[in-house]
């Protein structure tokens, strides 16, 4: 009986991390693409501060981990130091600010498939700088999702899409999120070397000096002079309130869906966040073309179907290997 409660128990909890990731992510998203596309206000003007939205995210998510760790963590003893993470500060300003941009010129969709091919900028690195040698299987995903975010580019876009874009540029759209992911490689391997060096790092550790230094850096890029642009965000949001409450949203679902995070790779391991994670990519493209009108073509629908069946293809890959490891483990 014990077993089969503690199995019960288990699968409400992923239960509840699926429906908190999902819900978060995918309202975040709409968000995103309101702030993006909307014409605030009886002058009908476009927020065009798109960075404003990392600082924002920033102090939010700075002033949360903060309260968590006053109240869940005492011991400080072998944790990073705040200043170690000074330079995945740097590339974790850049690289979301990049991503957001990138929404003046491409689509939402188009945005979350070329940020969802993470792994090419990955292999080939791996390939070209290290000598790695990838399986076969490996490299069948990365043509599916190469395949399927080129063929979403080259698709005809419509003109009601082209329309809601503040500046339609696709060539500096998509290389603004493959600046992105190139960014954000460079951030996850100075996190993982920060928590090798300093064991006892938690995600909340992680979370506070991420966003201690992203929030000093965008303090500094938007604030820093008197023309900067930081002063344009906060003057439009005080003639916009509607605006302002978008982005407040906004960062909240990013505060909430980061907990989620943490919990489920605590209890399940980030094998099951990656598929969470992925799944809500594609909701997030479904309930996009839905909400906002735009429906895709079906050429579209099939690039979309193509990028993600090498993603699932890629997360069976990473099963099957865990799956392998474990035998392993329990044969020694």
């Amino acid at each position: 009986m014990e077993g089969r409660g503690g199995g019960f128990g288990r699968v409400v909890v992923l239960a509840f991390c699926v429906a908190g990731i999902w819900s978060a992510y995918i309202y975040q998203g709409v968000l995103q693409e309101t702030v993006s596309t909307k014409r605030f206000g009886p002058d009908k003007q476009r927020f065009e501060h798109l960075a404003f939205l990392n600082l924002a995210q920033n102090v939010v998510c700075l002033v949360w981990s903060f309260i968590m760790l006053r109240i869940w963590s005492s011991d400080s003893a072998g944790r990073a130091p705040w200043w170690t993470y000074w330079s995945a500060g740097i590339t974790n300003t850049i690289g979301p600010a990049m991503g957001i941009e990138a929404l003046k010129y491409i689509s939402y969709p188009a945005q979350v498939l070329a940020k969802s091919s993470k792994m090419i900028p990955v292999m080939l690195m791996g390939t070209l700088v290290y000598g790695i040698r990838y399986s076969l299987p490996e490299y069948v995903c990365t043509l599916l999702v190469a395949g399927g975010v080129s063929a979403f580019a080259l698709s005809k876009t419509s003109a009601k899409t082209i329309s809601k874009l503040a500046h339609p540029n696709a060539p500096l759209g998509y290389g603004l999120c493959f600046l992105n992911l190139a960014f954000d490689g460079f951030t996850n391997a100075t996190q993982d070397s920060i928590s090798a060096r300093y064991p006892k790092t938690s995600a909340w550790d992680i979370m506070l000096g991420m966003n201690l230094w992203g929030t000093i850096y965008n303090m500094i890029y938007m604030f820093g002079w008197p023309q900067a642009s930081g002063y344009q965000a906060v003057q439009f949001c005080k003639q916009h309130p509607e605006a302002a409450w978008d982005i407040l949203l906004y960062c909240l679902c990013g505060a909430v869906g980061q907990n989620f995070i943490f919990l489920t790779i605590s209890r399940f391991g980030s094998l099951a966040n990656t598929t969470i994670t992925t799944t809500r990519k594609f909701v997030s493209i479904v309930v996009s073309s839905l909400l906002s009108g735009n429906p895709l073509s079906a050429k579209q629908w099939g690039s979309v179907v193509m990028v993600f069946s090498g993603l699932s293809y890629q997360i069976y890959l990473k099963w099957q290997k865990l799956q392998r490891t474990q035998k392993k483990r329990k044969d020694t």
